[in-house]
């Protein structure tokens, strides 16, 4: 073991499955006003009858949401965030490396098929179990106050018993299948895009593998995954949020959608979208790597004290 420097070692299956969950949440907490900013815009002009155009911009809407709601509803559905960061993102990106390995039996040589073969697979398998979680979260994001001064719901477990008392087990689960494709879409760009760019950048030594190579990576999937999973994003968005039989399905949204607002619409919330993902990935992959390092180098440390 003499000599041996963190470096050297491959952090373990469970050090990237609680460090990416940690990363996760980190980053949510940073950039979590940027994607209620996108929620609204997003679901802006599906229920406003007048046609009115209530938010204008991410800053905009930023600054109506504190004025109107106060500074506290731009971090409205923040547990609901973190639980689903803390399920979701350990499955997603923490078992991404072990995926790879499965389906290359245990081989180091992954294609770009089997990479995507590996992020569809720990995406789905993501969204399958934490759904209820995103269901939540968007709902919160959405409300507004009402009013009387009264909210939709009041509190994060008060949001699961009423979804699942008014709606059941399905309410839970809404949406289930618009986001598993949104998250194939998601992950494939994101954790592909990251992978590939960090290896080619370390592959033709352009960088050490440090703070200026993760940013790099993380900036360039953030931007691919927000041009390729807007249109999904938008319609995932709006059928979670709906009123129970609003729409018959996310194709019948997607359908309502073009037919009133046309196709720009699917490109609602793009800036903040960018600006949550650009900065989510950034945050996420630099805090990841650096869990993932200072974890391996304390288990480097405990074995060679042992």
């Amino acid at each position: 073991m003499v000599g041996i420097k963190p470096k050297d070692v491959a952090p373990s299956a469970a050090v990237k499955f609680f460090g990416a969950g940690t990363a996760a949440c980190i980053a949510d907490l940073i950039t979590f006003p940027l994607d209620t900013a996108k929620v609204r815009l997003q679901i802006q002009g599906e229920s406003e009858g007048s046609g009115a155009v209530k938010y204008r911009g991410v800053f905009g809407t930023i600054t109506t949401m504190v004025r109107t709601e106060g500074a506290r509803s731009l971090y409205n559905g923040l547990v609901a965030g973190l639980q689903r960061q803390m399920s979701f993102a350990s499955i997603r990106i923490g078992l991404y490396d072990s995926m790879k390995q499965f389906y290359t039996r245990g081989t180091d040589s992954a294609g770009i098929v089997t990479r995507i073969m590996a992020g569809c697979t720990t995406g789905a398998l993501a969204v399958a179990l934490a759904q209820p979680t995103d269901v939540v979260k968007v709902r919160f994001q959405a409300q507004v106050r009402l009013a009387d001064g009264g909210r939709r719901y009041n509190s994060t477990l008060e949001a699961y018993r009423t979804i699942g008392r008014d709606e059941g087990v399905r309410g839970l689960w809404k949406g289930c299948l618009p986001n598993i494709s949104r998250n194939a879409i998601v992950n494939c760009t994101e954790l592909v895009t990251y992978d590939m760019i960090k290896e080619l950048i370390l592959n033709y030594d352009l960088m050490t593998d440090n703070f200026p190579c993760h940013f790099t990576a993380a900036f360039s999937a953030g931007f691919c995954t927000t041009v390729v999973a807007s249109p999904v994003d938008v319609v995932k968005t709006r059928f979670m949020n709906s009123a129970n039989g609003q729409y018959r399905s996310a194709s019948n949204c997607a359908l309502t959608m073009v037919r009133n607002e046309g196709a720009k619409a699917f490109y609602k919330g793009f800036m903040p979208s960018f600006l949550r993902l650009g900065s989510w990935n950034i945050v996420m992959f630099v805090t990841y790597e650096q869990i993932k390092r200072g974890m391996t180098s304390l288990q480097v440390y405990r074995s060679l004290q042992a």
